[in-house]
C-alpha cells in the first residue's frame, strides 16, 4: 500500500490562514515528494468529483492537508464517498503550524 499526499488549497473560503498554505505548499514543493494539489475539496464535494472515489479506490493511505477533519470527512460523504478511518490522516491547517504538517508528511514517507 502506498502514501498518497493531498493539499487543498481551500481557495474559496477564507478560513485557513494564508500564511500556513502557502508555507505548506512550498515545503511539499520543496521536499520532491508527490503530492496532488487542488483548489478546493468543498467544491469537489459539491461537485461530487470522481477523483475523491478514485483516492478512497486506490487503497492507498491519505494524507490530507486541509481544515478540520470533521470537515473533511463529512465533504467526502456528501460526495457519497466514506473516507477509511484506518489508512487517512487529516492534517488541520487551520489549527496546526505549517511546520508540523510538513514534518508529518515527511515523516509519514520515510
Amino acid at each position: 500500500m502506498s502514501q498518497r499526499v493531498l493539499y487543498c488549497h481551500c481557495a474559496f473560503a477564507r478560513v485557513v490562514p494564508e500564511a500556513v498554505k502557502q508555507e505548506v505548499l512550498s515545503g511539499l514543493a520543496a521536499s520532491n515528494l508527490e503530492f496532488e494539489a487542488v483548489p478546493d475539496m468543498c467544491e469537489m464535494s459539491a461537485r461530487r468529483d470522481p477523483r475523491l472515489a478514485a483516492w478512497v479506490d486506490s487503497g492507498d493511505t491519505l494524507q490530507i492537508a486541509a481544515c478540520y477533519p470533521r470537515a473533511i470527512k463529512w465533504l467526502f460523504s456528501a460526495a457519497g464517498v466514506v473516507l477509511p478511518e484506518d489508512r487517512v490522516q487529516i492534517l488541520n491547517m487551520r489549527e496546526l503550524p505549517a511546520s508540523d504538517i510538513v514534518t508529518s508528511i515527511l515523516e509519514a514517507k520515510s
